[in-house]
């Protein structure tokens, strides 16, 4: 397996052609990259282009729904306990309830972000996703018909976005790169791999 040295600013492998760390740098970046992807993913000789997780922001934004559903409700159970209609509960306990629900949605949704790892090679592009079923996606590159960089209202907000691949055979998206940071950089990359080593 061949890895390259990270940029300084996030957890991407730069392009083929970068040149590795030298020394001990160049085995710890190896060693990070074997510890990320489950044993016997990559190939012989496999390069690695890309390596990426979503933003941290990912665990707050894809909580967004839920999170805003508890201060709903909240406020409505507040409401009602305020003029008598809940006497079984006071304050302090509806809000007990609600900081708990959302911490436990968010302590899932950061088990669903270490779980996420995007990786493009000079073969292949792979999605891993799933707590309790993980779910490798592949395909060859060769095998990709189109890429599309989407930006939410959310997203672009923190300067995100979602990358799409639709590859041969299929009417639509097949998998996606959810909320990456510096998507159009990353959209770039993903085109010229394609570009070069897809055709």
């Amino acid at each position: 397996m061949k890895s390259f040295d990270p940029s300084h600013h996030d957890d991407r492998v730069p392009l083929a052609e970068s040149a590795p760390s030298p020394g001990d740098a160049a085995g710890e970046i190896e060693a990070r990259v074997v510890a990320m992807l489950p044993p016997q993913l990559l190939q012989p000789n496999e390069i690695i282009v890309l390596l990426i997780k979503p933003s941290p922001w990912y665990i707050v934004l894809a909580s967004l729904g839920f999170l805003a559903t508890v201060v709903v409700v909240t406020a409505l159970l507040l409401a009602l306990q305020s003029r008598g209609y809940l006497p079984w509960a006071n304050r302090n306990d509806l809000y007990l309830m609600a900081v708990g629900a959302c911490g436990i949605r968010l302590f899932w949704q950061f088990l669903e972000w270490l779980s996420r790892l995007y990786v493009l090679t000079d073969h292949r592009v792979i999605r891993i996703a799933g707590v309790v079923r993980v779910q490798v996606f592949e395909t060859q590159i060769k095998n990709v018909q189109h890429t599309t960089t989407y930006f939410s209202l959310r997203e672009r907000v923190f300067h995100l976005g979602t990358i799409h691949f639709a590859t041969s055979g299929t009417a639509g998206t097949e998998a996606s790169w959810h909320m990456v940071a510096q998507p159009l950089e990353v959209h770039r990359v993903v085109v010229e791999t394609i570009g070069r080593y897809g055709r």
